[in-house]
């Protein structure tokens, strides 16, 4: 028989990221704690709250191939979240104009008794923002549900000079270790 494929997430970015693969899944939403242990590297810890969110979807799918990922935005080794409200939105943008920061994603995949992890880290530049280009875009709602308040694949990718690494990843799935994983397990 062969495996099932289930997405412990209820990003909607990552369910559109998965659909690239071509490759059958359902999606399972997951609530878990996602505060960081501050013993262990960001990078780390991003892992472990991909390996908690698979985990949960797969304690009860054992007979499953379950992926969980988590996407941290990070600067100067702050964590940005998603902004609490529109003030925390232009704080953050205040922070990444004319910075470099780092998005890490943490992907995992659990299956029969086996773990593969997988961290990505990636830079964005940011342009130099005007306060008016801030407040015009926190305007567009865009910011205000996404961690670090941009999204790349959004308007926010107007602000962006550059990037290091991995754009999937930025977005929230690091689709090229995702690909070959299930090419390897032959779900592809």
């Amino acid at each position: 028989m062969e495996k099932k494929l289930i997405l412990a997430s209820k990003s909607p970015r990552r369910k559109e990221l998965l659909s690239l693969c071509n490759i059958p899944f359902e999606t399972s939403n997951v609530e878990i704690d996602e505060s960081f242990d501050d013993n262990l590297s960001l990078e780390d810890a991003i892992v472990d709250i991909a390996y908690n969110k698979a985990y949960a979807v797969f304690k009860d799918n054992k007979d499953s191939i379950v992926l969980g990922s988590d996407t941290i935005v990070a600067i100067n080794d702050t964590i940005l979240g998603k902004p609490k409200n529109e003030e925390d939105a232009r704080r953050m943008l205040k922070l990444l104009s004319n910075n470099k920061h780092k998005v890490i994603t943490g992907t995992v995949f659990l299956y029969d008794d086996k773990v593969i992890k997988n961290c990505n880290v990636s830079y964005v530049y940011f342009n130099e923002l005007s306060d008016k280009e801030i407040d015009d875009y926190i305007k567009s709602k865009e910011p205000l549900d996404k961690a670090g308040a941009y999204a790349i694949q959004g308007l926010g990718g107007c602000f962006i000079n550059k990037i290091e690494g991995d754009y999937y990843s930025i977005m929230g799935l690091t689709l090229n270790f995702v690909y070959k994983t299930l090419h390897s397990l032959q779900l592809k």
